[in-house]
């Protein structure tokens, strides 16, 4: 938080630690509630939802994104189809990663809709995600946030090597080491607060 603080002198933005179904904020405080790509962890996605309404003032807007893991976050599928050619555990987290609730097409809308949400519109977002090298792109799976990060974490030297030579190869794909640009989709979604 206090990295936050840093980026801004700006008066108006407050810094919060809280969790997406325990939102510290009073009821019916706010007039924008956003979500990035984080919702598809929570694990009780419907529970945020909730929460976020909880917070927000009637006639406001609730908008998220999240990452369409199974069809459009190419360097998710590069790292995780990788691993899952030479390991079963890696196999597993896969599995779990592209199920990932809210990530299908459609399910933002839906659970808007079925959250009493007005006005609702769902949209697709696309960016790219571009690297140096093999080097930028795997620096932040060495990281300590997020299912990658934690899965690296936990392999043993030998299978840590394996792992990186297989990741470099779909990374290279046949050419030279240097830059590239990956496509990274994501649903988004935004709904009024009724103003009953």
């Amino acid at each position: 938080m206090e990295h936050a603080r840093s980026l801004t002198d700006n008066p108006q933005i407050e810094f919060r630690v809280g969790s997406a179904t325990d939102i510290p904020l009073p009821d019916n405080s706010v007039d924008r509630v956003l979500s990035l790509l984080l919702l598809s962890f929570v694990e009780d996605s419907q529970g945020a939802l909730a929460e976020m309404r909880r917070v927000a003032r009637p006639g406001a807007t609730i908008a998220a994104s999240i990452w369409d893991t199974m069809g459009g976050h190419v360097t998710n599928r590069l790292f995780w189809d990788a691993a899952a050619v030479f390991d079963p555990r890696a196999n597993e987290l896969r599995a779990t990663n592209y199920t990932r609730s809210l990530t299908q097409p459609g399910e933002l809308a839906a659970a808007w809709r079925e959250a009493g949400l007005e006005n609702v519109e769902d949209d697709m977002l696309l960016t790219r995600m571009n690297f140096k090298n093999f080097d930028d792109f795997w620096l932040p799976n060495l990281g300590k946030q997020g299912p990658i990060a934690d899965y690296v974490e936990s392999l043993e030297p030998e299978a840590f090597e394996k792992l990186k030579y297989h990741i470099r190869e779909a990374y290279l794909g046949g050419y030279d080491d240097g830059p590239r640009s990956f496509a990274g989709v994501a649903w988004a979604v935004k709904g009024t607060l009724p103003q009953d």
